[in-house]
Formats: structure tokens, sequence, C-alpha cells
């Protein structure tokens, strides 16, 4: 689920940048590829995944 929302905030940073929109500082497209960066990397590290490893006993 964070792959996905980091995957969009990309794009919209993508089209910020390639529209050459003027926004305010918070919503600039730098600030919203670090966000997206940040997703991916708790979506790397396995946060929010839902599945967790199992040992099994004999």
């Amino acid at each position: 689920m964070l792959g996905i929302a980091a995957a969009v905030l990309f794009f919209i940073a993508f089209l910020i940048n390639a529209a050459d929109l003027s926004t305010n500082e918070v919503f600039s497209s730098v600030n919203v590829m670090l966000i997206g960066l940040t997703l991916l990397a708790l979506h790397v590290a396995g946060v929010g995944s839902g599945l967790q490893a199992r040992s099994r006993r004999r």
C-alpha cells in the first residue's frame, strides 16, 4: 500500500514539475517527491505490510 502511495506522489511531483505549476513552498514538487521517497523507504523496510514472518516449531 505504501508503494502505491509513493508512486502516486511521484506522479503528482512529476506533473507539478512538468507543467511548471506555481505552488506554495509546502506543496512544491521537491517536497512531494521527498514524501514519496519516505513512503517508498517505509514500504521497502516492511512497515505496513501486514505480513509477519512466523517460525515453525518442531
